[in-house]
C-alpha cells in the first residue's frame, strides 16, 4: 500500500481547483504548476505550494515534462493528478513520472497506449465481443481499398483519425465521387493535428448519439461501471451540455450498456477512472467508439447521481487500495445536468470572446454546483481552452434539473465577454432536448444565431427600467408592469 502524502497537479483552472479540494478533505497536501499568465488564478492560491513552470504558451509550460519532474523533485512529491487534457493522456508523462519514482494518478501507460489509437483500441477489444460500427479496423490509405471497404458497407461513410479526437481528421463522405477528396483532406488533417496520417473507413451513421460510461478499475482486477452520461449537445464535434443518466435507455439497455464498458475496461487491463464512450443509433443500439483514459470534464454529473467523489476514488485506486464498494451498492440517485461555459459567442459561431470578466457573480441554492476556475475581474488568455468553468444542476426527477438549471442560468451574472450560457439555456428548454428526441446534430437543426436575440430586447427594456428607477422617477408604473416576471427574469446578464 502506497501512502500519497502530497500531490502536484499538473493542469489549471476548474480541474485543479476540483483536485485540490478533493485532496484537502484527504488530508493530502497540494502543489500547484503555473504558467506565468496564470500567475494570479485562483488554483494557484489554493494550492498548499505553487510554482511557476514556463511561460504562458502551454507549449512551454503545461505541456513540458521536465519542468514537471523537476519540480516533483524538488518539492519531494508522492504524486501527480494530471487532471484532462494536457499531459493527462500521455504516455511518455506516465513512464517518466514512475522513472522518478512518481505515481500518476492515473492508468498505466501501456492502457493508455492501446486507448488512445482508435484502431489499436478496436484490435483490443475485438475478442471481447463488443459491438462496433461496421467498417474496417485497421489504416487505409490506398484509395482502391479505400473504394472497395466504402461500396461493402454502403454510403455515406465517416473517414477518421486513428489518433483523433474533438472532430480533426474526420470527413463525412456521401458517395463514391467524394472518397479520394474526403481521404486526402482527412490523412492531411490527421498528420497536421497529431503527428500521424493514419485513418480508417466506418459506416456513417447519420443521425448518433454520443453516449458514454463512466468506469472505474483498481489494482486488484476489481472494475465497474457508475452509469452512463449523455452528451449529445455539441458544437465543432466537442460537447457543451451533458447529462446523467440518459433519457432514453431502459433499465435493460443501461445494464448492457454498462457491462459493455467494464469489458472495454478489461481489454487494457484499465486501473483508475476512465470513460468508455459510444455512438448510439436511432434505435438505441450501441457500437464502442473509444475510451478516454483520463477523468472527463462531464464526471461532475456522474457524482451528483451516485454520490461517489471520483478525484478521491483516483488517489484512493492510485494508493493501492481496493474499490471499497460493488456495483450492486451503486444506485441512481435523481437527475443531473451540466452545461459548460465557454468564452464564445454563440451568435459568431461559437467563436471564441476573449475579454475581461466585468462581472462574475455565481448563483446559488438547493441543487446548484459550479466548478470553474476564474474570479471577477480576471481576463481569460488567450493560450488555452476557453472553457471559463461548469454549471451543475441536481434535481429528484429531469425536469427539475432542467427548471433548476434554467434558475441558476437566470442568475449568473457574467459581463465584459459573451459566453455559451443563452445557447445553454435555449438549449435546455427546446422541445427536442425537453421530450429527449435529440442527437448530435441539435445546433445544425434546431439552432440559428437570431434565436437568441429576443433575450437582448428583454435586457434593453430592462435597462431602461432600471435608468428611470434610478432617477426616481414612476417607480409606482414600473413595479406594475403587466409582466413583471418576465423583466425581472432578464436582469441577470449570460451573454
Amino acid at each position: 500500500m502506497k501512502n500519497i502524502k502530497k500531490v502536484l497537479i499538473a493542469n489549471r483552472g476548474e480541474i485543479a481547483i476540483r483536485v485540490i479540494r478533493s485532496a484537502r478533505e484527504m488530508g493530502i497536501t497540494t502543489v500547484a504548476v503555473f504558467s506565468e499568465a496564470d500567475r494570479l488564478a485562483p488554483h494557484v492560491k489554493l494550492a498548499d505550494e505553487a510554482i511557476c513552470i514556463g511561460p504562458a504558451a502551454s507549449a512551454e509550460s503545461y505541456l513540458v515534462i521536465d519542468n514537471i519532474i523537476k519540480v516533483c523533485t524538488a518539492l519531494h512529491v508522492d504524486a501527480v493528478h494530471p487532471g484532462y487534457g494536457f499531459l493527462s493522456e500521455n504516455a511518455e508523462f506516465a513512464r517518466r513520472l514512475k522513472k522518478a519514482g512518481v505515481i500518476l494518478i492515473g492508468p498505466s501507460a501501456k492502457s493508455m497506449e492501446v486507448m488512445g489509437d482508435k484502431l489499436a483500441a478496436k484490435k483490443a477489444v475485438a475478442t471481447y465481443d463488443i459491438p462496433m460500427v461496421p467498417g474496417i479496423n485497421e489504416a487505409i490509405e490506398d484509395l482502391a481499398l479505400a473504394k472497395k471497404v466504402a461500396d461493402e458497407i454502403g454510403y455515406p461513410v465517416l473517414i477518421k483519425a486513428s489518433a483523433g479526437g474533438g472532430g480533426k481528421g474526420m470527413r463525412v463522405v456521401e458517395d463514391a465521387d467524394g472518397l479520394e477528396e474526403g481521404m486526402t483532406r482527412a490523412i492531411s488533417e490527421a498528420k497536421s493535428a497529431f503527428g500521424d496520417g493514419s485513418v480508417f473507413i466506418e459506416k456513417y451513421i447519420a443521425s448518433p448519439r454520443h453516449i458514454e460510461v463512466q468506469v472505474l478499475g483498481d489494482e486488484h482486477g476489481n472494475i465497474l461501471h457508475l452509469f452512463e452520461r449523455e452528451c449529445s449537445i455539441q458544437r465543432r464535434h466537442q460537447k457543451v451540455i451533458e447529462e446523467a443518466p440518459s433519457s432514453i435507455f431502459s433499465e435493460a439497455k443501461r445494464k448492457a450498456i454498462g457491462e459493455t464498458a467494464i469489458k472495454v475496461a478489461k481489454a487494457c487491463d484499465y486501473v483508475g477512472a476512465g470513460t468508455v464512450e459510444f455512438i448510439v443509433d436511432e434505435n438505441h443500439d450501441f457500437f464502442f467508439l473509444e475510451m478516454n483514459t483520463r477523468l472527463q470534464v462531464e464526471h461532475c454529473v456522474t457524482e451528483e447521481i451516485t454520490g461517489i467523489d471520483l478525484v478521491k476514488e483516483q488517489i484512493k485506486i492510485a494508493q493501492g487500495e481496493k474499490i471499497s464498494f460493488s456495483q450492486d451498492d451503486l444506485k441512481i440517485n435523481g437527475h443531473a445536468l451540466e452545461v459548460r461555459i465557454y468564452a464564445e459567442n454563440p451568435k459568431t459561431n461559437f467563436l471564441p470572446d476573449i475579454g475581461k470578466l466585468l462581472t462574475y457573480k455565481r448563483p446559488h441554492g438547493p441543487g446548484v454546483r459550479v466548478d470553474d476556475g476564474y474570479e471577477e475581474g480576471m481576463d481569460i488568455p488567450i493560450y488555452y481552452d476557453p472553457m471559463i468553468g461548469k454549471l451543475i444542476t441536481k434535481g429528484a426527477t429531469r425536469k427539475e434539473a432542467i427548471d433548476r438549471m434554467t434558475r441558476a442560468i437566470d442568475e449568473f451574472q457574467i459581463n465584459g465577454i459573451e459566453t455559451t450560457l443563452s445557447f445553454c439555456r435555449f438549449a435546455i428548454n427546446h422541445e427536442a432536448f425537453v421530450s429527449g428526441h435529440f442527437d448530435t446534430k441539435f445546433v445544425d437543426t434546431h439552432f440559428k444565431p437570431e434565436f437568441l436575440d429576443a433575450g437582448t430586447v428583454e435586457e434593453e427594456q430592462v435597462a431602461a427600467i432600471m435608468a428611470v428607477m434610478a432617477l426616481g422617477e414612476n417607480r409606482g408604473r414600473v413595479m406594475k408592469s403587466n409582466e413583471p416576471s418576465k423583466v425581472w427574469k432578464s436582469r441577470s446578464s449570460y451573454r
